[in-house]
């Protein structure tokens, strides 16, 4: 790893204890550059600036630089702010309607961080039983919520994005947590048939919020991440939720019940990995957790997963060839759960997809399958506009960043 990357991790590790670094070495502005950069692509900039500002070495940087940073976050922190009030406001409003959606992720993994507001989430997800969406939706409007396409049919999706004009609150509200028609993913709803039966609430700034059980919830981080893993990458923003999750509530988790849902999804190794990165590089303390010894003693070498989620940004954005290189990964997870092996036929699936595959973005192909070459042809002519003199975006990239992370999930068992 580069010297700003163990920067990175250190001031980190110091923010999910709530304490500054002690840095006394001279940074160049080159130095706090690198550091700021990596922390605003993984999502954790104000963490990273609260942890770092007074330390020396801070205070011999270029005043000017720290001052933009230093506005920049005060902007995001009061943003965050805002959303987390106007999220309560809703929760409130939801209630009053008899509505009842569970929440997950964002504020529940927030408040356990030293900072909250610090914690940055760009949206809120809430998970509904399907027979109250619509009742759901109507409350949502009647708060001043709209839809984020208003071309999408609500009741036809599994999610829907809602938005608030004038308002920084954005709601992802889940029928099911993970979308039912992937052939890659769509199958691990079925560890979640029982949340909303296992629900409890939790109290935060006075308000009752009801989320899955500790075991559903931590087991949904870890699959989140799976998902994502699966796509093109995720970000260290989600071990360190897993971590702090995990600290707070392990002796609340029915740790045999998730070894044997991680080991059913092909997941021990991985997610292995993001205990031993919790470990080794950030707060994640076994013993308080309740870890059960034969997992985070797991031969497994972190080293690669952590390179890989440093290099990709948060949910594997840091390029547009990298994310369009999940199209490989994802067809390669599909293939072997129909018993078939990865392989070059499934580079070739990623450039001509099947009609079922397209026809969210054609739907012209429910009814004339025969049209699918149009499909093809149009998809990619579309793709060369859109990588034309554009940089991060090459075809031949995003093969061969794909072949990398197939190999990089034959490391921890997810592929064979």
């Amino acid at each position: 790893m580069t010297q700003h990357e163990l920067l990175f991790l250190d001031a980190l590790r110091a923010s999910l204890q709530g304490e500054p670094v002690c840095w006394e070495q001279k940074l160049s502005a080159r130095d706090w550059e690198a550091l700021f950069s990596l922390a605003d692509a993984q999502h954790v900039l104000p963490m990273i600036y609260e942890a770092v500002y007074r330390c020396p070495s801070a205070g011999t940087a270029d005043p000017a630089q720290m001052s933009g940073i230093k506005q920049q976050v005060i902007r995001s922190v009061m943003a965050q702010t805002m959303r987390t009030h106007e999220l309560f406001r809703l929760l409130q409003h939801l209630r009053q309607a008899d509505v009842t959606p569970l929440v997950v992720k964002g504020i529940i993994c927030r408040s356990l961080y030293p900072a909250p507001d610090s914690r940055m989430s760009g949206d809120e997800d809430i998970f509904l039983p399907p027979e109250q969406f619509p009742r759901c939706h109507e409350a949502l409007r009647s708060f001043g919520m709209q839809p984020a396409d208003p071309a999408q049919d609500p009741s036809a999706e599994h999610e829907v994005t809602y938005q608030k004009p004038n308002s920084m609150l954005r709601i992802e509200l889940h029928k099911s947590l993970f979308p039912p028609d992937s052939d890659a993913y769509g199958d691990l709803n079925r560890f979640f048939a029982c949340a909303h039966a296992q629900a409890i609430s939790i109290s935060l700034d006075g308000i009752s919020i009801p989320t899955m059980s500790h075991t559903d919830h931590f087991f949904y981080l870890i699959c989140h991440a799976f998902k994502h893993f699966l796509h093109s990458g995720f970000g260290i923003r989600q071990v360190c939720d897993i971590v702090m999750y995990a600290n707070q509530y392990g002796s609340q988790i029915d740790w045999p019940q998730v070894v044997r849902n991680c080991q059913a999804i092909r997941a021990d190794r991985f997610t292995a990995a993001l205990l031993h990165i919790g470990e080794t590089y950030l707060v994640f303390d076994p013993k308080k957790a309740c870890c059960p010894p034969e997992w985070y003693s797991m031969q497994v070498d972190e080293i690669p997963m952590l390179e890989d989620l440093l290099s990709g940004g948060v949910y594997g954005s840091s390029s547009m060839s990298r994310l369009h290189s999940s199209n490989i990964t994802l067809n390669a997870v599909s293939a072997q759960k129909r018993g078939e092996k990865a392989g070059s036929s499934h580079v070739l699936k990623t450039v001509f997809p099947s009609a079922k595959k397209l026809e969210g973005r054609y739907p012209y192909l429910k009814k004339h399958a025969f049209l699918l070459p149009v499909a093809w042809a149009d998809r990619i002519w579309k793709y060369r506009k859109e990588t034309h003199n554009s940089t991060g975006n090459n075809a031949g990239e995003s093969i061969q960043i794909g072949s990398q992370r197939i190999e990089l999930m034959r490391k921890y068992g997810i592929l064979e």
